[in-house]
């Protein structure tokens, strides 16, 4: 399927936007990417957010530099898409087996304070997501666990072109607590992705932790429709909207099937209309 195809059938879809994965676009020339939004526009949506997954704890000091380098570059198509304001969103790295907790937070921290000068020349703004793992990562995310993603973000100061892009089954996934996460980071809260997570008959999280205490994506925690998962949608719509938050919220679903994407959103609809309808 291109790019192409999937805004297409995203078209059918009562969304208001539709954000973007880098690994989508099979050119970065300026002719196609202007393809590409206008396609977007097209089909009545706009492009709120852009998923770039740069490895910032890279041994490889070169590894690093590049890694720099392609957030940039996505910091940019972001704003081509998305204009101002959009959110282009970074992680940390992978978690590579010999790299300590301080150092490989001294080469995130030091990377993203590389890129920030472009996302502000840009008016974009870096949402560094508490992650689980890119599809072509070979190790888990550096900033998984809530205590290493919080030191993270405290690190960096900015709070015009830099904030959290919040996932809440990812939090699950990493063993932790999504409502504490959030209440430890909503102030930050840039844009959102909202899935669910629910347990295959007779499973239970304490038999999917691992020795690290997270979950990782065991075939028994499986993806379906939002809101009818582990997560606690009304306290966290809740929690947002006493904060004053008045960003995207981004539905991932389509595991198994449109219909299911559709009950999702219809979902997320009914939760923005309870507690942002003022």
């Amino acid at each position: 399927m291109s790019v192409f195809d999937w805004i297409d059938m995203a078209g059918a879809l009562d969304a208001d936007g539709l954000e973007m994965y880098d690994g989508f676009f099979t050119s970065l020339d300026g002719a196609y990417l202007d393809r590409v939004g206008d396609a977007i526009r097209s089909a009545g949506f706009a492009m709120p957010m852009l998923c770039c997954s740069p490895d910032f704890t890279n041994p490889d000091a070169d590894g690093r530099k590049r890694a720099v380098e392609r957030a940039v570059e996505m910091v940019h198509v972001t704003r081509r898409l998305g204009g101002p304001r959009a959110v282009c969103r970074v992680l940390s790295g992978q978690r590579y087996p010999g790299v300590s907790r301080q150092q490989g937070l001294d080469w995130v921290v030091a990377c993203i304070h590389q890129v920030l000068p472009a996302a502000r020349q840009a008016d974009v703004i870096l949402g560094l997501e508490n992650h689980y793992k890119d599809g072509f990562w070979r190790y888990p995310e550096f900033a998984q666990k809530m205590d290493v993603f919080l030191e993270l973000v405290a690190a960096i100061p900015d709070r015009q072109h830099f904030g959290v892009q919040y996932d809440p089954s990812n939090a699950i996934v990493a063993g932790d607590d999504p409502i504490e996460l959030l209440r430890r980071v909503v102030d930050r809260v840039v844009s959102m992705h909202a899935s669910d997570r629910y347990l295959a008959d007779g499973s239970t999280l304490d038999e999917l932790r691992q020795a690290d205490g997270t979950l990782g994506y065991s075939p028994n925690l499986r993806h379906g429709v939002t809101g009818k998962g582990l997560n606690d949608y009304d306290t966290i719509f809740r929690i947002l909207a006493e904060h004053g938050y008045r960003g995207w919220v981004s539905i991932e679903d389509g595991m198994n099937g449109m219909e299911e994407m559709a009950e999702s959103l219809a979902f997320l609809r009914a939760m923005s209309r309870k507690y942002f309808a003022s």
